[in-house]
């Protein structure tokens, strides 16, 4: 009864357990055993961490134990208790059943006949096997380093293949995004996860540096103690960054390389011969060598894909650019001013948000807009130019800029020149099919060219032609009224009418 009452007085909380151990379980029916373990071991420290003792009487409370401790280091178990073969049977369940491959388990027998130790070494995942009669004090504290040390090792390979794979996840979210402010706001997001830093305060920095060797930052997210905005958690305020901040950036830059202080790191990622990405993370507790290798693979990584979005962005931009700048010049060939292209781009944007369309495709609605007349490139200037009314054969010749419009852009696979082509084919068909070039009714006219068609009307109304003056909004709203379901898609109508000062907007905002 002694040595009951003395193991569960060590069993008793003490401030020591608190603090990082080497969880060590002692599986034996005789309490002594447990009582030479503790007392042989006590003094036992490996990597600066001491043990703290676990006891189970019988393989029942062992797997109570390890249903308790995931993080149980070593396991010295006996074979025979309440069974001949209980502990053996307590091995098969850790590693197949709980499917526990870390911690070291050491077989300890008195009776080497019921378990010969070929066979069990053969047949069961233990790590070694000892007679009790065998394992002095020395033995015993050398299989415990040895055990411990094993599993660290363990732990430190299974962790950083747990991180590699956060890595790739996190990695491969971030490749989702669209933009270079998506992709900012995602970086952030999985590193506060992948770190678990969500009291810390990070951001991300580009520095460009222009053809004048001018150089600027441009955070594109940020988060922590940089958000200003609560209703967007990566809005970020510039003007907020401390001045050693700023410092230990341009450190980074100056010496080109990672910065990693005690409570910070500053990746140092060049991209091109023009930039380098910056990635500062301010975090509350040091990052150990394993954070610190994963946040290198992670942001290696981005900064990798930064580059590539950053072209593809540029060349994106430079495409919609273009686009407004040809659908400016067909207008002003047209004699029409450029303002309706930006008007009727950003009416058939704000009608498609209004009909719920897919961003990305309302995106690219809102570029293929400025197309819609890319076939009067084809029209004499004589036609495009008459302030009167056309006679029967130039409005057959105007009816063409259609098809020819379409023709130009309908080779394509980019999405922009795709929709273009159907808008510029499909924007004169009219909902009762007297429009032109296919004569279409209906729902038969794709969507996009009933909703230029509206948008086009609409704009060019308010506008100074050379045929025509300006009609007043009255004029407008009643005329787009009459042509529900005759000119116009009735759908369509209803969202303009009810909407129509928001629609104005757009024609106020972008004066002729």
């Amino acid at each position: 009864m002694s040595d009951f009452l003395f193991i569960d007085d060590i069993d008793e909380p003490s401030e020591e357990v608190t603090k990082p151990t080497w969880k060590l379980l002692v599986i034996d029916d005789e309490a002594e055993i447990h009582s030479v373990t503790r007392l042989v071991l006590s003094d036992v420290e490996i990597d600066g961490y001491k043990l703290e003792f676990l006891s189970a009487y019988s393989a029942e409370e062992a797997q109570r134990m390890f249903e308790e401790h995931s993080d149980i280091a070593i396991a010295l178990v006996d074979v025979v208790m309440e069974t001949d073969h209980a502990g053996l049977e307590l091995v098969r369940w850790i590693r197949e059943t709980k499917e526990n491959h870390a911690t070291r388990l050491i077989l300890r027998t008195g009776q080497p006949g019921q378990a010969p130790e070929e066979s069990v070494i053969k047949d069961y995942d233990i790590n070694d096997y000892k007679s009790k009669t065998e394992l002095t004090a020395t033995k015993l504290k050398t299989i415990t380093y040895s055990a411990i040390r094993s599993y660290r090792d363990i732990l430190f390979i299974e962790r950083h293949r747990q991180g590699l794979i956060k890595v790739i996840e996190s990695t491969s979210l971030v490749l989702k995004s669209k933009t270079l402010y998506h992709f900012g706001s995602a970086v952030l997001k999985q590193l506060v996860e992948l770190f678990q830093l969500e009291s810390s305060a990070m951001y991300i920095t580009t520095l460009t540096e222009d053809v004048l060797r001018h150089q600027s930052f441009n955070v594109l997210a940020a988060t922590g103690d940089f958000v200003t905005n609560e209703h967007n958690e990566y809005n970020f305020d510039q003007s907020k960054i401390p001045e050693e901040v700023k410092q230990l950036l341009k450190r980074a830059l100056d010496e080109k390389k990672t910065l990693v202080t005690e409570n910070c790191y500053v990746g140092f990622y060049p991209t091109d011969s023009r930039s380098v990405s910056l990635l500062y993370v301010q975090h509350e507790n040091p990052l150990d060598d394993i954070e610190k290798g994963l946040l290198e693979v992670f942001a290696t990584n981005i900064a990798l894909t930064f580059e590539n979005l950053t072209i593809k962005e540029e060349i994106q931009d430079t495409q919609k650019e273009l686009i407004f700048i040809i659908g400016d010049a067909i207008e002003q060939r047209s004699k029409e001013t450029g303002s309706h292209v930006k008007r009727v781009s950003l009416i058939c944007e704000l009608m498609a948000k209004k009909l719920d369309f897919d961003p990305e495709f309302v995106e690219a609605f809102k570029h293929a807009a400025p197309l819609h007349d890319l076939g009067k490139i084809a029209i004499p200037e004589s036609i495009l130019h008459k302030p009167g009314k056309l006679d029967a054969e130039e409005w057959k010749i105007m009816q063409t800029h259609a098809q020819v419009g379409y023709d130009l852009l309908a080779d394509s696979n980019k999405i922009i020149a795709r929709l273009g082509a159907e808008i510029s084919l499909c924007h004169h068909e009219k909902w009762d099919g007297s429009g032109y070039p296919r004569q279409l009714a209906g729902e038969d006219i794709p969507l996009v060219g009933r909703i230029m068609a509206i948008t086009d009307v609409f704009d060019a109304l308010g506008s100074k032609r050379s045929y025509k003056e300006p009609w007043s909004n009255d004029e407008i709203k009643q005329f787009i009224s009459e042509q529900k379901g005759k000119h116009f898609d009735p759908q369509l109508v209803d969202i303009l009418v009810n909407d129509f000062d928001e629609f104005l907007e757009i024609r106020n905002a972008y004066p002729d």
